[in-house]
């Protein structure tokens, strides 16, 4: 039963407005003594072009850490790394309990593993198309496809309404592994009378269907059957479904299976683990693979967004100690290409043309099929749910702006589109952002985590793009200049060095001292360089001015 004080709110801190680094976060309650439960937990991963030096980018929390007592659970929705990838990271900052479906639940526990945690905190596994009971809220698992082992949506009930969170989905009606979508679930939710349907956003701006795991195995089996020399083939290692169609297509004409790379054995581990794969061909180590005849041999690899320290870049790279591809050689990208990823995935496709290897890709082969939903199938998931209020997630500002577009044309009453750090009141009354709270990216930079306002990647952009300049000067105790500057470049074309040089010489012999001008003869140096190495050069490198005393 609801109090007059009580309000339902969805506050997203990552997901909205970007394709990754998922977390959602539904409160309930008065204002001032809200209860929560957390959706996924997820990263996004580093780009050298954007963030150079990052591995890992996380959602900034600290609003929900800051009363992590009244944060009751966290649901783990699928296996993503950008659903759960963060998990292992900023449970310490929650320290609620979690929960999620078996497979899931595998690899949060290697997540765990990795961060020390697995003697503090175990993962609570609900069945497939379970309930919890979270304080307000009453949680039901719905089976649901998507790419990986397990999806599930969440009914998210309370005395305020139900609010159908759908995760990441499409609609296949042969997955080939694991539960079909539950269309009961979600029309007896339609009829009951939904809230609001926080939905992903992905293809939004995609016409008609996603498409069957199903027609990618008959392809993927008919092209490798016309391949002669050995065959690689990679894709996403989460898709287990379409790991064991390549395993069975490589097993119908003749050939073993080698995995090459960590996520890959990864992958293949926890699916069989917890009941899937159970009749996936036996797998070769490399050096097994590697003594085979070509037309006996595939692998199955890692890399396929280009990512340098992936199995396929180190084999493109001729740097990897057992697999080797050349003339004659085939290498399958079962995979699409993840916006961002253009550049690295393009290079990786010349470095195999250039040993002489055969690259397919979804351009002129049937080989890919997306795991998020198509515009026909969210107009399906409105038509099941029928809710009051659309609340798209999971992309990009203009896949959001275009889902909106199209739950209105559904004649759903309201979609509100918004941004991660608002809060938005989905009951009582009509949806609205009553709030907005701190939110943006923390990076793992090696061991150390970092805000993004610090600056860090925006500096070494800085640097890659134009270099470095250090200088020292060395004063007296009143304030002269007494030495030559000391003057390191990084990065910048010897030509430029001199007029550089000469710059900095000439301000500091205008340089008039007076006491405490210290600073200011800093940035006049730093100006002066700066400017220098534009002229000369069209670039203005980072500088630095540091000063010593006699």
């Amino acid at each position: 039963m609801a109090n007059n004080n009580d309000e339902l709110v969805l506050l997203p801190l990552g997901g909205a407005g970007e394709i990754g680094m998922n977390f959602n976060a539904y409160g309930y309650g008065p204002p001032d003594d809200r209860k929560w439960i957390v959706v996924d937990c997820g990263v996004l991963f580093g780009r050298e072009t954007e963030t150079p030096g990052i591995d890992i980018i996380m959602p900034d929390i600290r609003y929900l850490a800051e009363r992590r007592e009244d944060v009751i659970a966290m649901v783990l929705t699928h296996g993503h790394e950008d659903h759960i990838g963060a998990v292992g990271h900023l449970w310490p900052e929650l320290q609620c309990p979690l929960y999620a479906t078996p497979f899931t639940a595998r690899l949060i526990e290697d997540k765990l593993f990795e961060a020390g945690l697995q003697d503090r905190v175990r993962v609570n596994i609900v069945p497939l198309g379970g309930k919890l009971s979270l304080g307000p809220f009453g949680v039901e698992l719905i089976s649901i496809t998507h790419s990986i082992p397990e999806p599930n949506a969440l009914a998210i009930r309370t005395p305020l309404g139900t609010v159908v969170h759908t995760g990441d989905w499409k609609i296949d009606p042969d997955p080939l592994i694991g539960e079909i979508t539950n269309t009961n679930a979600f029309m007896q939710i339609g009829n009951e009378g939904a809230l609001a349907l926080v939905c992903d956003s992905t293809n939004a701006l995609v016409q008609g269907h996603s498409g069957s795991e199903a027609r990618v195995r008959d392809a993927l089996t008919d092209l490798i059957g016309t391949l002669s020399g050995r065959v690689a083939v990679t894709g996403f290692a989460s898709n287990a479904a379409r790991l064991d169609s390549i395993a069975k297509a490589a097993r119908a004409h003749g050939r073993e299976v080698a995995l090459v790379g960590r996520s890959m054995h990864r992958i293949v581990n926890a699916a069989r683990d917890t009941g899937y794969l159970a009749d996936f061909p036996r797998v070769l180590n490399e050096g097994e693979a590697a003594q085979l005849p070509p037309s006996r041999v595939l692998y199955l690899c890692t890399g396929s967004q280009g990512e340098p320290r992936a199995a396929l870049a180190r084999i493109a790279a001729n740097d990897h100690p057992t697999v080797s591809l050349g003339p004659g050689d085939s290498v399958i990208f079962s995979s699409r290409i993840i916006p961002g990823n253009d550049i690295a995935i393009h290079a990786l496709h010349n470095k195999l043309a250039a040993l002489g290897v055969e690259v397919l890709t979804v351009e002129d082969h049937f080989v890919h099929v997306s795991g998020h939903p198509a515009r026909e199938e969210l107009a399906e998931m409105y038509r099941w749910v029928r809710p009051q209020i659309a609340v798209p997630v999971h992309g990009e500002m203009r896949h959001m702006a275009e889902h909106a577009r199209l739950a209105r044309s559904l004649q759903v009453p309201q979609a509100v589109v918004i941004e991660n750090g608002h809060m938005l009141r989905l009951a009582p009354g009509r949806a609205a952002i009553i709030d907005e709270v701190p939110s943006g990216r923390v990076f793992l930079d090696g061991r150390v985590r970092v805000h993004e306002s610090e600056g860090f990647a925006r500096m070494r952009r800085s640097m890659g793009f134009a270099g470095f300049i250090a200088i020292m000067l060395v004063l007296d105790q009143r304030g002269r200049v007494v030495a030559d500057p000391t003057v390191i470049f990084e990065g910048i074309p010897d030509a430029v060095h001199a007029r550089v040089r000469t710059a900095i010489e000439e301000t500091t012999r205008r340089y008039n001292p007076k006491r405490g001008d210290e600073e200011e003869l800093k940035e006049q140096v730093r100006r002066a360089a700066r400017r220098a190495a534009g002229d000369a050069w069209g670039k203005k490198p980072v500088t630095r001015v540091e000063l010593a005393w006699t």
